[in-house]
């Protein structure tokens, strides 16, 4: 990714602003691919998959050094994020009749 060279404090602001659309956006397709992915689940267990998770935080946390981000401040995001959507996939589950 190529960020642009700002040279005020208000285009460092912009550019942020920016950035934190793209990545609500993400997080918001992130969830609706959870969603679908209860209908491919038949338990409970299958939905809070703690190996899928350990994976997943392992790979954020690989790509986070790769990138020099705080690996620790990654893996914190991520189990908050998965954890909520943990949360919505379980409900969504509960609403296909799966329980």
């Amino acid at each position: 990714m190529e960020l642009r060279q700002c040279t005020t404090l208000a285009e460092v602001r912009e550019e942020v602003d920016k950035l934190d659309d793209e990545i609500v956006e993400l997080i918001g397709a992130r969830n609706a691919y959870i969603h679908q992915a209860a209908r491919f689940k038949d338990t409970i267990d299958e939905v809070k998959a703690p190996d899928r998770i350990d994976s997943v935080i392992q790979h954020v946390r690989h790509k986070a050094l790769k990138l020099g981000v705080s690996p620790n401040m990654m893996t914190d995001l991520y189990t908050l994020m998965i954890n909520e959507m943990v949360e919505s996939e379980i409900a969504e589950f509960r609403n296909l009749g799966k329980f």
